[in-house]
């Protein structure tokens, strides 16, 4: 019990390390002055791997990280932070867990895309306001522009890295410290129809924002 207790707080902290890393060191601004940055691919692969517990563990200790050190957003930015990675991170997991197969990724990750579109529409709609001392109706007028292809830009790209990377990071971990764990069967397969798709999905979002910062 307690090796185990151990395992999983490792898990979380080496998780978690590398999340905020990603956060200090990529940041890609997309839409307005909403900026893109890959933490929720390490956070869902972590979940893909041993569990949705783990993936929230990760997001309430990246978010507090943020809080403490580089976020200017406050309490109601580390509550949205939150919510947003669970959202994306913690549905696509617990999908994954119940059907461990490509079908089963996929369905996750498109079902962690609509939630935090949906989601952050509506927080954005009622927290915004509070935050940033601007009237609901200014929030309103930044939900189509900005909102709704942010957070759909945001899911794809997090998709497609992690349909592109999470086999060969698990083949990786495998023969290092998965090896002595009994984990759950992976029948995740990635066909090079998949992986043309997502590196699809990559490019359609760049050239996306690309289109709406005017530079194509």
């Amino acid at each position: 019990m307690i090796e185990s207790k151990t395992k999983k707080l490792t898990r979380v902290a080496m998780l978690s390390a590398l999340a905020f890393a990603a956060v200090l060191f990529i940041r890609i601004p997309l839409v307005l002055f909403l900026e893109y940055d890959p933490k929720d691919v390490i956070i869902t692969i972590g979940g893909f791997i041993w569990g949705p517990s783990i993936s929230f563990a990760v997001a309430i200790v990246t978010a507090f990280i943020e809080f403490l050190t580089i976020s200017e957003d406050g309490i109601i930015g580390l509550i949205m932070n939150i919510i947003s990675i669970c959202s994306f991170c913690c549905t696509a997991a617990f999908i994954y867990k119940k059907d461990r197969t490509l079908r089963g990724s996929i369905i996750g990750l498109i079902s962690g895309t609509a939630l935090l579109t949906v989601v952050m529409i509506i927080w954005n709609y009622l927290v915004t306001p509070i935050y940033m001392g601007i009237p609901r109706t200014e929030v309103v007028k930044l939900l189509v522009p900005a909102i709704l292809p942010f957070n759909l830009i945001k899911g794809g790209i997090d998709s497609a890295i992690i349909l592109l990377i999470y086999k060969p990071i698990v083949s990786a971990l495998r023969r290092t410290i998965l090896k002595t764990e009994n984990n759950n069967s992976e029948k995740m397969k990635i066909h090079p129809g998949i992986m043309a798709i997502a590196l699809l999905i990559i490019v359609t979002c760049i050239l996306f924002v690309m289109t709406i910062k005017g530079i194509i």
